[in-house]
């Protein structure tokens, strides 16, 4: 498993040339661009520009590893869902461009109170991705669906989205909730989306409550060697010994022996 960021919270105002050098002062290996930060990397960035920001990530030692978007496809209006997918869409061709191989998306909650049954909007979520996931092909980008959203972040509702959308260009971003736990334990949850496991976010490991040894211990025995993304609730006065600090705690709370 490797480190990396995303700007939200903590680097939400940085610039490009900041995230990047402060992430290899920091060591870390990734980053994930979330859309509407500082860094200025958007879907209406030229084919110079794009390929600019290309040139810089590979003459460093940080893979700009994904795109965080904020695409979501709840919505009751087909139309509002249907230009959602195509910002996708425009997401994956800027990951292309700049050689991510992620496009982070997130669903952001059901309809149930408009009277729409739940399963109807999870497959409405599914079938959507279904579409992101086509345009993708023939390319090494991924959509990553985020477990994220009032009620749509439980993880049996993100598993049915996952069954819809039966793409093997999307996967899902574990993203350390509270509710992945049950009786102490981020088993049971991780276990049900195990199979479609392609990202993690990573939130504050200070936090007792949060079984990070173990969940750690599931990604190692899955196999898993992608990247941990760190998405820290919150900036900070000091953020390069802040970023040393949580990277000398993620190193440690990995330890096969620990």
């Amino acid at each position: 498993m490797k480190l990396g960021l995303v700007t939200y919270n903590l680097a939400r105002t940085w610039d490009l040339e900041t995230i990047i050098s402060r992430c290899e002062s920091a060591g870390y290996e990734a980053a994930q661009l979330r859309t509407e930060h500082g860094h200025g990397v958007e879907v209406t960035l030229n084919a110079a520009e794009r390929a600019e920001i290309r040139d810089r990530f590979r003459d460093s030692d940080i893979k700009e590893i994904s795109l965080g978007s904020t695409c979501e496809y709840h919505s009751l209006d087909a139309g509002e869902v249907g230009r959602q997918i195509e910002l996708t869409k425009r997401f994956v061709d800027l990951a292309v461009d700049i050689g991510a191989v992620g496009v982070k998306v997130r669903p952001n909650g059901l309809q149930e109170a408009a009277g729409v049954p739940r399963e109807k909007t999870l497959e409405q979520i599914g079938l959507a991705l279904r579409q992101c996931g086509q345009h993708a092909e023939g390319s090494p980008v991924s959509i990553w669906l985020e477990v994220h959203g009032p009620e749509t972040s439980h993880p049996p509702n993100i598993r049915r989205i996952m069954e819809a959308a039966d793409h093997s260009h999307v996967g899902v971003c574990w993203n350390s909730n509270p509710t992945d736990v049950v009786d102490g334990s981020v088993r049971e949850y991780f276990e049900l989306l195990r199979p479609w496991g392609q990202s993690v976010h990573l939130s504050d490991l200070a936090d007792p409550k949060y079984p990070w040894r173990e969940l750690f211990a599931l990604l190692r025995e899955s196999g898993y060697s992608g990247y941990c993304l760190v998405e820290y609730p919150r900036e900070s006065a000091e953020p390069e010994t802040f970023m040393r600090y949580y990277a000398a705690l993620w190193r440690e709370l990995c330890r096969p022996d620990g």
